[in-house]
């Protein structure tokens, strides 16, 4: 009798529905699905030639189908930019917003030298450059609904020259590195951080690494924490050494009074090899409530 209890028991179990499952974030339609084709104002593509400093950098704009003006996203590239996030850029045009992608100075053909210390001047010309009213015009671009995200150096690029653009609806650093820090480590350790992959660069004699030890304090983005405690901002960290300043700008940003401050760190590495729907997720849902009308 007891084991005839025992095998009904597990019978039982056998055909018990399952517990209901906790349901997970919700993935933006954008990652997987196409938008509606619109054959009178088709997605497209267009190549930028944008003003900045004495010279003419490049970029490319992702945008849109839909008579617009759409909203625009400014995606900034990290060092020396080999991932440039472009599936983050089509995810995000599938969405119905614009993405426009840029090299600076001195980098991937851009013509001029490569700086650090230029870096957040381009990214501005470029939301200069989508103001004016002729290319905004052109390009469809809703100048009032604009933001910017950026990728290692690029996050750093976005806070730096995002604490001077208070009309931007938010900000996202993704595996941001902090060329303060940088720049206060050794000679040894920051040529180490800097080491290769560096033949897209024009010119950077004097070395990168006297440029940054030569800026430390300047160039830590834990000094603009007041500058950005009013503007939404994501930072998402990974597994790659530079989770630490992230947190540390987290933070100072709330101890500055800060209340539109989100963060989120993932086991992944430092171009989120692993979790690329995931990064678009989570971009697509922290930009959805800022970008809409």
């Amino acid at each position: 009798m007891k084991g005839i209890a025992s095998l009904a028991a597990a019978s039982i179990a056998l055909v018990a529905p399952p517990a209901a499952a906790v349901p997970g974030p919700v993935i933006p339609q954008a990652i997987y699905i196409d938008p509606p084709a619109d054959r009178d104002h088709p997605a497209r593509m267009e190549v930028l030639h944008i003003p900045s400093g004495d010279v003419t950098i490049n970029g490319v704009a992702y945008l849109a189908s839909g008579a617009g003006p759409h909203p625009t996203v400014v995606i900034c590239h990290g060092l020396p930019g080999n991932e440039k996030n472009l599936d983050l850029a089509q995810a995000l045009r599938r969405r119905g917003w614009n993405a426009i992608t840029f090299n600076y100075r001195g980098s991937w053909g851009s013509p001029g030298t490569y700086r650090f210390g230029q870096n957040p001047s381009d990214a501005r010309a470029v939301l200069a450059f989508l103001r004016e009213p002729g290319q905004s015009a052109t390009l469809g671009v809703d100048t009032t609904r604009m933001a910017l995200v950026g990728h290692s150096m690029g996050g750093w690029v976005t806070a730096m020259a995002g604490s001077q653009e208070p009309d931007l609806r938010g900000l996202v650093m993704i595996s941001a590195a902090n060329l303060g820090w940088i720049g206060r480590q050794s000679e040894a350790e920051r040529a180490k951080l800097l080491s290769g992959n560096s033949e897209t660069l024009n010119n950077t004699v004097p070395d990168l690494s006297t440029e940054l030890a030569g800026h430390a304090d300047e160039w830590d983005y834990m000094t603009r924490a007041d500058a950005l405690k009013a503007m939404p901002l994501l930072v998402l960290t990974s597994d790659d050494g530079l989770a630490s300043d992230g947190h540390g700008l987290v933070a100072a940003v709330r101890k500055a009074g800060g209340t539109k401050v989100q963060a989120a760190h993932v086991a992944t590495d430092h171009s989120w090899s692993d979790h690329r729907i995931d990064l678009e997720a989570r971009i697509i849902r922290f930009l959805e409530p800022l970008l809409a009308r």
